[in-house]
């Protein structure tokens, strides 16, 4: 009887770790983070395919896009208030999606700005250079979700209150699409749902 589970355990105990294992993966590897949603759908804009290119991802220092949005004379005034009362830069600023909206082959990184309770209040694009971050857009917006659509436009969720909505509770959502145009970002729609 010893000898048996001396040869049965181990391997028992090797058949239901690599189950364990393969329950967790996607043929891709181990991912932590759940399936990318599809962006809206927009007037104007194709129906993304089931398999995007995914542009890099890249690891901006938040710490010196802080600065350099202090440093910045367009920045707002609550935004401003916001990062220079910021002692745990993780409380104020967390990055988004990596984006190539510049269409420069050098990914730009979304920073979202919020308050401690998370609730997100503005985002800036943030081009990756080799002298640092570099603000290149911002848009005051609330609770958003961004995106690049399959054209490489800037897709921003957000959402809105209508009439009745309680303080709480906005029930409305606006989509709106941003390109840039060589020189900066524009807006080419704006759509309330």
């Amino acid at each position: 009887m010893g000898q048996w589970r001396r040869a049965v355990l181990p391997a028992f105990a090797a058949v239901v770790a690599t189950a364990l294992l393969s329950a967790c993966a996607n043929g891709g590897g181990l991912r932590v983070e759940g399936p990318e949603p599809a962006p809206p759908s927009t007037p104007g804009l194709t129906t993304p395919s089931p398999h995007p290119m995914r542009t890099p991802a890249v690891a901006v220092d938040l710490a010196e896009v802080r600065v350099r949005l202090l440093a910045d004379k367009r920045l707002s005034g609550y935004s401003r208030t916001v990062l220079t009362n910021c002692t745990v830069i993780s409380r104020c600023l967390s990055r988004g999606r990596t984006v190539d909206v510049l269409h420069s082959g050098t990914p730009q990184q979304i920073v979202l700005i919020h308050t401690l309770e998370k609730f997100v209040f503005g985002i800036f694009l943030i081009a990756v250079e080799p002298s640092g971050p570099r603000p290149i857009w911002s848009l005051n917006v609330e609770q958003p979700t961004v995106n690049a659509s399959p054209q490489g436009d800037l897709v921003v969720e957000s959402k809105i209150f209508t009439i009745n909505d309680p303080v709480c509770c906005p029930s409305g959502r606006r989509v709106e699409v941003y390109r840039w145009n060589g020189r900066q970002m524009i807006k080419v729609s704006s759509t309330d749902q």
